[in-house]
């Protein structure tokens, strides 16, 4: 599983990577987890607010931090 967390370093942005990393260690689950900083590669998912998290190239939420349980949803 591949999960991309789109967004410019913004505090925002920390704190979704914080939350996927934590619902992934929760789920016990492998995820390759990066982030996307470039703007255009951002822009390229159709996201124009960060920040957003995409799961094997689907973009799940755009302009909000996710809660754990929403994460653990997408990685069912």
């Amino acid at each position: 599983m591949k999960i991309e967390i789109l967004g410019t370093g913004c505090a925002k942005c920390k704190k979704t990577l914080e939350v996927v990393e934590r619902a992934v260690k929760e789920a016990g689950i492998e995820a390759d987890i990066t982030k996307v900083e470039d703007i255009n590669s951002i822009m390229d998912y159709g996201v124009m607010i960060t920040p957003g998290v995409v799961v094997d190239g689907d973009v799940k939420i755009a302009g909000k931090i996710p809660s754990v349980d929403d994460v653990k949803e997408w990685l069912q």
